[in-house]
């Protein structure tokens, strides 16, 4: 490990010069960041006046299978104290985790409503099981002191997370940490070669898969296309039992194995094979994270952030290098290869 500190300083030059050039040359790849299409030019001016979002409702009851609870869908979306519907999955969640902090300025949501209570999470935010702790504080800490920003700026709850953190004591971030950190990793991710896939939209970051008469599919072309299972378990429920399916393009598997396992890039080149920092079986070691079953869609957005600067942690030095020069079918076979894995 210290000689993976030593070797950050050395390329730090090299990987500022890396993202000049990336910087100059594309836009974020709008599947990875929830989106179907790439942001604007220019951004829309600001509504005169938005909507008021209507309230969930608080009268009828959802159920799920395997649970005795129910909730309304209010419950179900409270941000400061969101349903647990499966208690013996996770161990005792601490007040941080359970129901965030509503008096702060600004306030913290209850971490387990967007990364759900057993830690799985979704496509939009994080899967945070299977991380040591050193590497959830490091990563929270980032949050704070600014190091973290998302490369497409319709995606909001990066700038959430940033102003959550700011929130939080040393102590709740530890707390957290500690409570994520003790959660082993389990398979929620079946990723899938196809040329087409279920035609979907994009909400609340996710793609969900259409239904009833705008029902079909279409070619896949150059994206991963992650998607509920169950999309009324996911969305409407918020099931921290049912997982997603990924779509990718036919052959990716087989190119990614070789980008991370023989740092062998789509068009021949060379980088260092991600087995080299986060183990040979990609699930980490000590504060360097997890890759093996995790979202594809987070893990090329994050890939995207390091290119562009716009994730720039401590251990971010050792990473721009890697990925300078990653083109977007890089990224993408990359992310669709370690999502396959067992976590």
């Amino acid at each position: 490990m210290k000689k993976l500190l030593g070797a950050a300083a050395a390329v730090a030059f090299v990987g500022v010069a890396g993202i000049a050039t990336v910087q100059a040359a594309d836009v974020p790849p709008p599947w990875a960041y929830g989106f179907a299409g790439p942001p604007p030019a220019t951004p829309p001016a600001p509504a005169a006046a938005a909507a008021a979002a209507p309230a969930p409702d608080n009268v009828t009851l959802q159920t799920l299978a395997g649970s005795g609870k129910s909730f309304t869908r209010a419950q179900i979306a409270n941000r400061y104290g969101p349903a647990d519907w499966f208690p013996e999955d996770h161990p005792a969640m601490p007040d941080i985790v359970a129901h965030g902090k509503e008096s702060a300025k600004p306030q913290v949501y209850a971490c387990s409503l967007c990364h759900l209570p057993n830690g799985n999470g979704r496509p939009e935010n994080a899967n945070v099981t299977g991380l040591s702790y050193e590497y959830i504080v490091q990563q929270l800490t980032d949050f704070r002191n600014g190091k973290r920003k998302t490369s497409d700026p319709r995606k909001g709850n990066t700038g959430l997370m940033a102003g959550f953190t700011t929130s939080m004591t040393d102590e709740e971030i530890k707390q957290a940490a500690t409570y994520f950190a003790s959660i082993p990793a389990k398979p929620w991710i079946k990723v899938v070669e196809a040329d087409t896939v279920p035609k979907t939209r994009p909400q609340g970051g996710i793609f969900i898969t259409l239904a009833g008469a705008d029902a079909g599919t279409e070619p896949i072309g150059d994206r991963i296309i992650e998607t509920p299972v169950n999309a009324e378990d996911t969305e409407i429920r918020r099931n921290p039992r049912s997982g997603f399916i990924a779509y990718v393009p036919p052959g990716t598997l087989k190119k990614g194995e070789a980008l991370v396992t023989a740092g062998t890039t789509a068009s021949g080149g060379k980088v260092t094979a991600c087995t080299a920092c986060h183990g040979t079986d990609l699930r980490g070691i000590g504060p360097v994270p997890r890759l093996a079953g995790r979202s594809p869609s987070y893990v090329a957005r994050q890939l995207y952030d390091m290119q562009h600067g716009n994730r720039a942690g401590t251990w971010t030095p050792l990473m721009v290098p890697v990925v300078a020069n990653l083109t977007d079918a890089d990224l993408l076979n990359a992310a669709a290869y370690v999502a396959s894995l067992q976590p």
